[in-house]
């Protein structure tokens, strides 16, 4: 159920974390222990095929009357709003679960629940290696977890350079997230394909039936987001309902990822320089790096398919979503028994603000500097001044 530590596609160089220990192996026995008491199987669940099924049927339904049906502004706004959350949603529980595996015991139900990603115009194939391979494996470790990582826009690591502009950056970088799918659509995964690169870290072009996926998926999604509209409407109001979709559907997206790791209380450790390994083992590292929010929002936990409850994500990701407040409890206990801290923001709301503030203080001078490594007690001291 957890990767193998330092997991990398072939061409790069993986990262060494420190040995595995006992408690990686008692989070195992204990979690293996809950399902064998509970019954049911850690992936694939009737609860998470009911929600697909409403997703599904939301995205279909916002799209099939925004683009044949919507004859007034006063109607096309909301279900344009409608079409972002429901984009947003099915990234969430439908192709989150199956790129993991965890969508059902079944390979091919996986594959499928992951191709709806391509549906929705990005690439599932881009997406397994940067966000599997990748973050998953090396979280917040900067120069390597690809997903802390904005360009100069932004400072979202202590050890990324500092530009000026960055000063501002608690501000823009909120509108700059609602960016996120149109690049994602229309840049980030053709310059990975290109270059055989996601940040620094090499992956395999796809090939094969990967690549024609790969192009399948970006020819069908251009025909459902401009062909098939652009015979009923006029160009330039396709291009912005596409617009205002992906930006709802990008807020959505970013925010709820940035929540998890991108807070005061996560940390971003670095390589030793000496050994140019991690300190800590990766399931230590996970926790340390990683933060849930408001885990007793079941609105939001059911919507963000209980990627609020992202630590028990980054241990167990091959355990369906559905499965993650029974197991917070369990993982909780087992982290204070280690001495290890499992930090939780109680509501959506402590999420946002400490993000906002993380920002706020990644854009000030004289915060750590790029390729520092900072010891667990400057880690310590930092967290509370983060936090007065």
């Amino acid at each position: 159920m957890i990767p193998q530590r330092g997991s990398s596609d072939r061409g790069s160089a993986p990262l060494k974390f420190g040995a595995d220990g006992l408690f990686r192996r008692t989070l195992r026995t204990r979690v293996t222990q809950h399902f064998a008491d509970n019954g049911g199987a850690p992936r694939g669940q009737w609860r998470l095929y009911v929600k697909a099924a409403v997703m599904l049927v939301c995205l279909a339904g916002a799209y099939g009357v925004l683009v044949f049906g919507a004859v007034s502004w006063w109607l096309a706004l909301p279900l344009t709003a409608l079409l972002g959350l429901a984009l947003a949603g099915v990234g969430f529980n439908i192709q989150h679960d199956g790129g993991h595996g965890a969508f059902s015991e079944r390979r091919w139900l996986n594959q499928l629940a992951a191709a709806t990603l391509d549906l929705l115009g990005a690439s599932s194939y881009v997406w397994a290696r940067k966000h599997n391979s990748i973050h998953h494996s090396y979280t917040n470790v900067t120069g390597h977890d690809d997903d802390i990582n904005v360009g100069f826009l932004g400072r979202l690591s202590p050890h990324q350079r500092r530009l000026r502009l960055h000063r501002l950056q608690h501000w823009y970088l909120w509108v700059l997230y609602a960016f996120l799918p149109i690049k994602w659509h229309l840049y980030d995964d053709f310059r990975d394909v290109v270059t055989g690169r996601i940040g620094q870290q090499r992956f395999p072009r796809p090939r094969g039936r990967d690549l024609l996926l790969f192009v399948g998926g970006k020819a069908v999604f251009a025909a459902l987001a401009f062909g098939l509209p652009m015979l009923l409407h006029p160009w330039w109001l396709v291009f912005a309902f596409y617009g205002a979709a992906s930006f709802v559907e990008g807020i959505v997206l970013s925010v709820v990822f940035q929540l998890a790791h991108c807070v005061e209380q996560a940390e971003f450790p670095l390589p030793r320089p000496e050994t140019g390994r991690m300190e800590s083992a990766w399931a230590e590292h996970q926790v340390q790096t990683t933060v849930d929010f408001a885990p007793r929002n079941r609105l939001l936990t059911w919507y963000v398919g209980g990627l609020n409850y992202q630590i028990e994500h980054h241990l167990f990701p091959q355990v369906c979503h559905v499965h993650y407040p029974a197991l917070a409890p369990l993982i909780e206990q087992t982290c204070r028994e280690f001495g290890l801290r499992y930090a939780v923001n109680p509501t959506l709301r402590a999420a946002v603000g400490s993000h906002f503030r993380w920002l706020r203080r990644m854009g000030r001078a004289g915060t750590a500097a790029p390729n520092t490594l900072p010891q667990r007690d400057d880690l310590t001291r930092e967290l509370r001044f983060a936090s007065t």
